[in-house]
């Protein structure tokens, strides 16, 4: 399966799905002008993924920030990744927030009680330049 990498911007994510080496990570920022047209391939991958993913699937979420339209493409991946679950297929959802970012922790809090997949939870510190 071909790998999808999106180099982040200061609008867009950096977005690598590889099944191969079994990363799936989306991190960044997510204020795309166009989300659906930065979304729908996301979207489409995930979906062919699904008719043959790995025995474990992990999707790694680091998000400095996201606004609403954004949020609704994500929720979108994640409901393929429910799909994959209650087809009997192992996933999660590893969710990482800086510390003091208590609106990007209850956004995952929030995912993980719409999309019932396992979601685990890291607290991360920014380091100082």
């Amino acid at each position: 399966m071909e790998v999808l990498h999106i180099k982040g911007s200061n609008e867009t994510p950096e977005v690598i799905f590889n099944k191969d080496i079994q990363v799936f990570s989306i991190t960044g920022k997510s204020l795309p002008e166009d989300v659906k047209e930065f979304y729908t391939p996301l979207i489409k991958w995930v979906v062919k993924y699904a008719e043959s993913p790995n025995p474990e699937t992990v999707l790694k979420i680091k998000m400095d920030y996201f606004n609403t339209a954004s949020s609704k493409m994500l929720l979108e991946i994640f409901e393929k990744f429910k799909d994959m679950l209650d087809a009997g297929h192992k996933v999660s959802i590893d969710w990482y927030y800086q510390e003091d970012d208590e609106d990007m922790q209850d956004a995952g809090e929030d995912y993980a009680d719409i999309v019932e997949v396992p979601f685990n939870f890291f607290k991360y510190q920014t380091v100082p330049q």
